[in-house]
């Protein structure tokens, strides 16, 4: 759909479950500081640092499934919104968190 627009990026239509959808990352408008990190708290969590300039926090966790919001910085001053899975030991111990994904591939498998 986005390449077949003739080069209107006003109409363009990204529906979830399509592989154009799964392209699609958040940006964020200002970047995450000690300030504003209350601004992303999603169902009772908070982002907690995983290393500089990047959080984690779960988005769904069930036994057989499980979906992070990755927050970080890319280059330049650019700050996004990715999805990871988790390694969870012992029901709760995250013990390693996977490459991250899209906002759009995160929100696909979800919908799953």
């Amino acid at each position: 759909m986005a390449d077949k627009n003739d080069g209107n990026n006003d109409e363009v239509s990204v529906v979830p479950g399509t592989d154009e959808f799964q392209k699609m990352l958040f940006k964020l408008n200002k970047p995450v500081t000690q300030d504003n990190l209350g601004d992303l708290d999603y169902n009772g969590s908070r982002l907690q640092p995983v290393q500089d300039d990047m959080y984690a926090m779960p988005a769904f966790v069930t036994d057989d499934f499980n979906l992070f919001f990755i927050v970080s910085q890319l280059v330049e001053d650019d700050w996004v919104i990715a999805f990871s899975t988790a390694t969870i030991e012992n029901g709760n111990e995250i013990t390693d968190l996977s490459e991250p994904m899209t906002t759009g591939k995160g929100l696909n498998e979800l919908g799953q």
